[in-house]
């Protein structure tokens, strides 16, 4: 397959997202926003430490983010290994939050393509709504531009009724050139999310970055009429940068992708800056962090 992607104007893209952040959104707006913003987090643990008790309690938070707070929407999804997807599902039954589990190698994708492929279906047969899978970085960069296809296409064709979100990891691709290829081979070949990081290097999620892959959404939904997803993950940590990302959600893609259908912040920390954004909107009182759960 041959890609003609379109040079990026670097300073063009780093002009524009200075004035995403000169937006201002007050009041009851800002309510909404934040409320939005929280329930649109894919709320993430990925560590070599995890247990079923942690599990199970990141799931507890992601149904009820706030004791104190009942009118507070539920987060879009839970992320975690393969190995607790069905600890992840039984803890979530009758909430309507996804599970959605990384695959592939995560994060690093080194390993044989057989190997990738029985990691995403063990996922899927544990009960993951979702797959997050990382494309081979290594082959992206030295021009293998063909495998990285076949490799999201045949993820994609053993996750059956699972969504499939591709994690570019852009903080290895060097350039923005090199992120609107990547996005538009990811998804040319079938993803129906694209998303920035793993967060496990730095830079993750940038603003420039995430611009980027949203144009290439919007010009892929020109092209076909198909609305693809979008998910920064990664560094998105304080709720004033979170509504940042709406405002460029909403000036580059519109009404119709400010849901969690179609967007997703990769993130943590993020809820309980949220949460706490909320409550002070609502009594007056900025809370401190030990209101609030770290998982």
């Amino acid at each position: 397959m041959i890609f003609n992607t379109p040079p990026i104007d670097y300073v063009g893209v780093q002009e524009r997202c200075a004035k995403f952040t000169t937006r201002s959104i007050k009041s009851d707006s800002k309510m909404q926003a934040l409320k939005l913003a929280l329930n649109m987090i894919d709320l993430t643990t990925l560590e070599g430490l995890d247990t079923p008790g942690k599990v199970k309690q990141m799931c507890l938070k992601a149904a009820n983010p706030h004791s104190s707070a009942s009118d507070l929407p539920t987060v879009a999804a839970v992320c975690v290994y393969p190995a607790h997807v069905r600890t992840a599902k039984q803890a979530l039954q009758n909430t309507g939050i996804k599970v959605a589990s990384v695959a592939t190698a995560f994060p690093s994708g080194q390993t044989a393509l057989s190997i990738k492929l029985d990691d995403t279906k063990f996922a899927v047969g544990e009960g993951a709504d979702e797959i997050d899978m990382v494309i081979s970085r290594g082959e992206f960069l030295r021009g293998n531009l063909n495998y990285v296809f076949d490799e999201i296409a045949a993820v994609k064709a053993v996750c059956g009724i699972s969504k499939l979100k591709v994690i570019l990891e852009t903080g290895e691709l060097a350039t923005l050139d090199n992120v609107r290829k990547a996005s538009e081979i990811a998804i040319e070949a079938g993803a129906d999310f694209i998303k920035t990081s793993t967060g496990k290097i730095q830079p993750a999620a940038t603003m420039p970055v995430t611009l980027v892959m949203l144009e290439t959404i919007r010009d892929y939904y020109y092209k076909t009429g198909i609305k693809i997803g979008m998910k920064p993950a990664g560094g998105i940590s304080n709720a004033k940068l979170a509504l940042h990302y709406l405002v460029m959600l909403n000036e580059t893609l519109g009404d119709a992708w400010m849901n969690n259908e179609l967007f997703r912040f990769g993130a943590s920390s993020l809820a309980n800056d949220l949460l706490r954004q909320i409550i002070k909107q609502k009594t007056g009182l900025y809370q401190s962090g030990n209101y609030f759960s770290l998982d």
